[in-house]
């Protein structure tokens, strides 16, 4: 399969994820102010998971710069990727509706720890289908970004048994982390004289 059918198919669905989120924005119930700050709970979840989908959709942009070839195992790892951000919207509503609440919490955690095992696994399998030297291999590295961001999903979930603000502590911090899209790739393939172009 090209590559570009799959990053279009990638894409579809990404912006499906983020239209079910926004269409989960509720008006609220009274036409004064008071309106909206009750719905503080839900815009702060639905603005944090956006930011993660954005993140998603543009790491996962560079990633597919550096592939080569597409085979079915990275098909499926795609897939999986995909199947557990689809899951965002519902623990994103959960979560701000019960003004995160300690269950929705500690789901919501799982479900941003779960994209980010399967996005490893993703970066993994392509690696492995490519040439030995490949660009992915050379940048990815240890990849101490992805280890660190894992331990504070892990510690965000354990929070959310005791502690369910600190939470979005752990949750925030990954997003920050990675709200510049991962320049170790961006880099490696603009050395190579492959460097992708701005945008979609």
């Amino acid at each position: 399969m090209n590559k570009d059918r799959l990053a279009a198919f990638s894409d579809g669905v990404l912006a499906i994820i983020i239209t079910i989120m926004a269409l989960e924005l509720k008006v609220p119930s009274s036409p004064d102010w008071s309106g909206l700050v009750e719905l503080w709970p839900v815009f702060l979840s639905y603005a944090l998971s956006f930011a993660y989908i954005a993140i998603y959709w543009n790491n996962h942009h560079h990633l597919l710069h550096t592939v080569t070839r597409v085979n079915g195992a990275i098909l499926w790892a795609n897939n999986n990727l995909l199947f557990w951000l689809s899951l965002v919207p519902f623990t994103t509503t959960w979560a701000g509706e019960t003004h995160f609440a300690k269950q929705p919490t500690i789901v919501y955690g799982v479900a941003l720890l779960m994209p980010a095992l399967a996005f490893s696994v993703l970066v993994r399998t392509i690696i492995k289908a490519q040439p030995d030297d490949s660009e992915l291999a050379r940048a990815v590295g240890a990849d101490v970004k992805g280890n660190i961001s894992l331990a504070l999903y892990v510690a965000g979930i354990a929070l959310g048994f005791f502690a369910p603000a600190l939470s979005y502590v752990c949750f925030g911090a990954v997003a920050l982390i990675w709200i510049v899209p991962d320049t170790r790739i961006e880099k490696r393939v603009g050395e190579a004289g492959q460097a992708p172009a701005s945008g979609a």
